[in-house]
Parts: structure tokens; C-alpha cells; sequence
């Protein structure tokens, strides 16, 4: 499947959800498209063959789904990335300021190596700070963040300086409306 697939037809455009004035760019569309779904893993793969990956981590809980597909075909360890709680055993924590309020989220101690190269892997990228707070949270274990993937970007709520340091690539950007 070449790179001159309609990934924008797949993904559904929700008005007012989950708040009025809010567009949730949904990607259930993509899941329900075998096509669509195939396109997105196999870019990841393609674009991370031979970067030298130690592991691919996954942030709680739509990342998982493109994540897992993509460690499993390139042969490196699925890190989980969840909300904090959700994980048995020891873990590194990372608090993180949302628009109203704090969350936290956790990796086990165990997942995650010194030196250990991974890309990160979520749906979508907003204002980047939950993704900045998995960065931090695999700095913090020691791992080096080789780069940033996922899907959706959203440009237009100005995450490029959130994540500055950090080569990040999506498949499909969308500007506001």
C-alpha cells in the first residue's frame, strides 16, 4: 500500500465532543478499516526498521493499538505507558499539568533500560503534554527517546514547543478548523 492513501477518509469527525465547540478527530474510523489500520502500522515499521530500536512504548490506552502491531513486527519489547494505579509492581511515576487539573502516569521499573533507545507511540498529538510526560517519565528511567510517532497531529494547538528536542512524525496533520 503506497503513501498516496486517503487516511483523512477514515477518520471520523466528531462536532462537540466531548464538549460543545471541541472537533474529536476519532479514530475508531481507522480500526473499523482493515486498510487504514494496515496503512498505519506499516508506516510505523517502515520509518523505524533501522533506527535501532530497543523498545516501543505505548501511552494508556488508544496508543496501545498502533504500538503493539508495530513492536510485534519489528521485534522489540511493547512498553506500557498507564494512568497511575494500573500497574503492579514497581514503577517510575511522572505527574503532569492537564488543562484542568493533574494526572499522573506510570511505567514499570522493570520495562524500561538505561540506554535503551524508544520510540513512542500514541493516536494523536494535542497540546503534547501527555506525551511530554511519557518523555520524561523513560528519561527518567534512563532510556533515550529515539523519537515520536503517532497518527493525528494537531498543529494548531501549538505542540511543537511542548515537545522541542524530540523528532516527531505523524501521518496526517489537521489545522483547525
Amino acid at each position: 500500500m503506497g503513501a498516496e492513501f486517503d487516511l483523512d477518509r477514515a477518520i471520523r469527525k466528531i462536532q462537540d465532543f466531548p464538549k460543545p465547540g471541541v472537533l474529536f478527530y476519532d479514530i475508531t474510523g481507522i480500526l473499523a478499516d482493515p486498510q487504514a489500520f494496515r496503512y498505519c502500522v506499516d508506516r510505523i515499521v517502515q520509518r523505524h526498521r533501522d533506527q535501532g530500536l530497543g523498545g516501543i512504548a505505548a501511552i494508556e490506552a488508544r496508543g496501545f493499538v498502533f504500538a503493539a502491531p508495530a513492536a510485534y513486527a519489528l521485534q522489540v519489547p511493547l512498553i506500557l505507558i498507564r494512568k497511575r494505579g494500573k500497574l503492579p509492581g514497581a514503577t517510575h511515576r511522572a505527574r503532569f499539568t492537564l488543562e484542568y487539573g493533574e494526572d499522573e502516569i506510570e511505567v514499570h521499573r522493570a520495562d524500561v533500560h538505561r540506554g535503551q533507545r524508544i520510540l513512542l507511540v500514541d493516536d494523536l498529538i494535542a497540546t503534547g503534554g501527555t506525551i511530554r510526560a511519557a518523555c520524561g517519565l523513560l528519561e527518567q528511567a534512563g532510556a533515550t527517546v529515539a523519537g515520536i510517532f503517532a497518527v493525528i497531529g494537531l498543529p494548531f494547538l501549538n505542540y511543537a514547543p511542548v515537545l522541542s528536542g524530540y523528532p516527531v512524525q505523524t501521518l496526517i496533520q489537521y489545522q483547525g478548523e
